[in-house]
């Protein structure tokens, strides 16, 4: 455990918990000490964490403000506090069509031919468009609305929220995506500045690829993901859970951050 079990007697909540990512967040945070509420909209794999972790589950959307109010109003009644939030929660664009008219248009460029229009935005519905802001931005903001509620009184606190390295640039394959991280990460900076007065640091994490199921719907697209990323390889869930560790732990002088880790991603 980093500084021997640094979050002994605290307690978190980690959205989208059941798997991937938030998985290795949660079991992260557990063995700093912390006891770890683990979010998914699928009970039967957030109980599975829950239960790796000796812990318990809040099972709900946060895209539904009223479940994640109750969720963090829940967790304080039973603990007395809310010490660490991380929103996580997210989606992929699944759009496989997009994916392989996208491939097909970087392998005609690269042979000197006629690209032909991929037709992204164009092809992009009203309700995917929703799905994918509700999910990301305005998770992100129902849950640091419903955790400062509580965090403001005490004056203590730790928000992580997961940005992505296309907070810092475009996304060809997913505009909506990126404008969800963007979304994200000046959210993040406007209410990290807020709170920083009140010992409330509210930070992020901009990771690149990391190979976890949410990497699925891109299997087609690996090898020209890999060809921008330095490291030469997509990151592990593992590791970003360290980086969360360390704004939640040992970034005391971090507010409003938005931290990447991308192995070096060109953008």
């Amino acid at each position: 455990m980093v500084n021997g079990a640094a979050l002994d007697g605290q307690v978190a909540l980690v959205t989208g918990a059941g798997s991937g990512l938030g998985a290795a967040i949660a079991h992260d945070l557990a063995q700093q000490g912390a006891h770890v509420v683990v979010n998914d909209v699928r009970a039967d794999a957030a109980a599975a964490v829950a239960k790796e972790l000796a812990s318990e589950v809040a099972v709900f959307d946060v895209s539904d403000s009223a479940a994640f109010d109750a969720a963090v109003d829940n967790t304080v009644s039973q603990h007395g506090r809310l010490d660490v939030l991380v929103n996580n929660a997210g989606i992929v664009m699944d759009r496989p069509e997009v994916i392989e008219r996208l491939i097909a248009a970087q392998v005609a460029a690269m042979n000197g031919e006629e690209v032909p229009p991929v037709r992204v935005l164009s092809s992009l519905t009203d309700e995917q468009f929703d799905r994918m802001l509700k999910t990301h931005v305005y998770g992100t903001f129902y849950g640091m609305r419903a955790a400062l509620r509580h965090m403001e009184e005490a004056r203590a606190g730790a928000i992580v929220n997961l940005c992505s390295v296309y907070a810092y640039g475009g996304s060809v394959a997913g505009p909506e995506y990126a404008a969800a991280k963007h979304a994200i990460a000046g959210m993040t900076k406007s209410v990290g500045a807020e709170v920083a007065p009140l010992g409330i640091r509210v930070n992020a994490v901009a990771p690149g690829f990391i190979d976890t199921p949410f990497l699925d719907p891109l299997l087609d697209a690996r090898p020209f993901l890999l060809a921008r990323i330095p490291a030469g390889r997509f990151g592990r869930a593992e590791e970003i859970a360290k980086v969360v560790r360390y704004l939640v732990c040992d970034a005391t002088y971090s507010f409003g951050e938005v931290v990447p880790a991308s192995g070096g991603w060109l953008a």
